[in-house]
């Protein structure tokens, strides 16, 4: 029997919603079938199978939450079991966080020559798909005695540093390799001379588990801490809110390398040494207090923990008082109530347009164009569009023009870097445009719309905005915005204030338009009169800047001509 359990999602993703089993017990399944639909922040992603044979039994059921690690099924016949990731393009928001993932254990070279003369050792398998790593510390010389077992160097790879042992004993003669080389698997790391075949025993060194970024570290740590007791839970001061940015930045005593910048050993057992490296401190700067001054696990801890108070403190003075929600009233006094949980798109939705609205200042700018023109020549030009496979929508036309002005007006093209004290303008121009679906708000964007038609537009947006009601829209497709389009026009209302989308520094919204009389040669005219809304964030943008945007827009609306001709 075969275990499938649920991969690694991407990068501080640690559970998700089941929507649905694509399986069922007895259903055979082949490595790389989709096996379930899993919603987690921002979208909802395929889970493939990384084994095959026949579903035995399933452990979950449709709507439960599920972390990575959790056993989703069984297989009779099962072959492989380690579960591949689906694809980084959907990657997702975070939640919360297991054990760190392990590493494979380094498999000791055991080859031994029973020949005279040098015996030689090379670098053994790492583990899956590894095949070189950075030497980052040697802990031997020529001339130094080893035993079978004895950590000999630190090895850094893609994912972590791990201690490599010798799988051979005795006298080292030549050491070939040096200090930030890279170095294969398989390549002569150094040779003995008196070397003698050694018995295996077991290992004594646990797994080497992947080194936790550094904010995963504070939060093992944390978690680790609290399991101590409500006195040392108390030692740490409470998280700021969510979203913003971390509520501190990692001192730069956390994050180092156990050993890398030092040549001495330590007093410390191999899983104490782990220890330090998962939590991101230098074991050096590490006080023991045990005899002949060795470091202990709960060394490390203190130690880590007084670096995370005094981080979180320095970043607490320097925000000043953070806000916090106003305790609720009991509403039962007054009738039923019903609490269900924020969840998915529309939590994370929550989060962002909190960030958004915290971070910004806001102003909001009104303006009307004239479509009447417009209209005629969208009505004319509709069929090509639905030949290409999309609708010439008002928002179609308006993601022409916003590109068109964004050349005109590049600061709305931009993005604040306040710790730099810089304006980044950007050389590409992506709008996203907001999609209402049955989950919330969705942002998919749209790249290189400057140089793009309309007709190619009007086929983009409608198969975009499909994949978001259709649940398929991926994180790749949502990420890089440098302006947004918001269309409330299909609904309703004649103006509104919508939120900028952070890190963008503006947002146009477009309300339903109306037939108004409009004062033209000497006579009041029936025209078709399109609302414009333009937020945009008051640190970059001025308001007569903004005032010129909106109108250079309400204009292109207006005369479609000025789009060949200025943009």
């Amino acid at each position: 029997m075969t275990e499938f359990k649920l991969p690694e999602l991407g990068e501080n993703i640690e559970q998700g919603e089941l929507v649905r089993l694509m399986i069922s017990p007895g259903a055979s399944i082949t490595e790389g079938q989709p096996v379930m639909e899993l919603e987690t922040d921002k979208a909802v992603v395929e889970v493939p199978s990384s084994i095959a044979g026949v579903v035995k039994e399933i452990r979950v059921k449709e709507g439960e939450k599920i972390k990575v690690g959790q056993v989703i099924f069984t297989l009779e016949n099962g072959a492989g079991g380690v579960a591949r990731a689906p694809s980084p393009a959907k990657e997702v928001a975070p939640a919360a966080k297991p054990s760190p993932p392990v590493v494979p254990p380094v498999q000791p070279d055991r080859r031994k020559s029973t020949a005279p003369g040098p015996t030689e050792f090379r670098l053994p398998e790492l583990g899956e798909n590894i095949s070189q790593g950075e030497l980052v510390r040697l802990m031997i010389a020529p001339g130094n005695k080893v035993a079978e077992g004895q950590p000999v160097m630190e090895l850094e790879t893609d994912k972590a540093v791990v201690e490599v042992p010798s799988s051979i004993s005795g006298v080292v003669k030549d050491v070939l390799v040096k200090q930030g080389e890279k170095i294969k698997v398989g390549q002569v790391i150094f040779t003995l001379g008196g070397a003698a075949p050694s018995q295996p025993e077991p290992s004594r060194h646990a797994p080497v588990e992947h080194i936790s970024e550094q904010h995963e570290a504070r939060l093992s740590l944390q978690a680790a801490l609290r399991a101590e007791g409500k006195a040392e839970h108390e030692a740490l001061p409470p998280d700021l809110p969510q979203p913003v940015e971390p509520a501190f930045a990692m001192p730069a005593q956390l994050g180092k390398v156990a050993g890398t910048a030092h040549g001495e050993p330590v007093p410390a057992a191999p899983h104490v040494r782990r220890l330090a490296r998962e939590v991101g401190v230098d074991i050096h700067d590490v006080k023991g207090s045990g005899p002949g001054g060795r470091i202990s696990e709960d060394d490390v801890k203190a130690h880590a923990k007084s670096l995370l108070i005094s981080a979180t403190t320095a970043a607490q003075a320097s925000r000043g008082t953070a806000f916090t929600a106003p305790e609720l009233p009991d509403f039962t006094k007054w009738g039923m109530v019903e609490r269900v949980s924020i969840r998915g798109v529309r939590r994370k939705t929550a989060e962002h347009l909190w960030q958004a609205w915290t971070t910004i200042p806001h102003v909001t700018q009104h303006d009307k164009a004239d479509t009447t023109e417009l209209e005629q020549l969208r009505a004319k030009f509709a069929p090509r569009a639905e030949q290409a496979g999309g609708k010439m929508t008002v928002t179609t036309i308006a993601l022409k023009v916003c590109a068109s002005a964004l050349k005109i007006f590049p600061q709305f093209n931009a993005s604040i870097d306040l710790a730099k004290n810089e304006i980044v303008y950007k050389q590409y121009i992506n709008i996203g445009v907001a999609v209402d679906t049955d989950r919330g708000l969705l942002v998919p964007v749209i790249r290189d719309v400057d140089k793009k038609n309309i007709v190619e537009l009007a086929a983009e947006l409608t198969q975009l905005s499909q994949k978001a009601r259709d649940k398929k829209l991926t994180l790749a497709e949502m990420e890089g915005g440098t302006f947004t389009i918001t269309n409330l026009g299909g609904i309703g209302g004649t103006g509104f204030s919508p939120i900028v989308n952070y890190p963008e520094v503006a947002i146009l919204g477009l309300s339903r338009s109306s037939m108004e009389p409009v004062w033209s040669n000497g006579k009041f005219e029936p025209r078709l009169v399109l609302p414009l809304s333009l937020s945009y964030d008051h640190r970059l943008i001025d308001g007569a800047d903004a005032a010129r945007f909106l109108r250079w827009i309400a204009e292109a609306f207006e005369q479609p001509f000025l789009l060949s001709v200025q943009g």
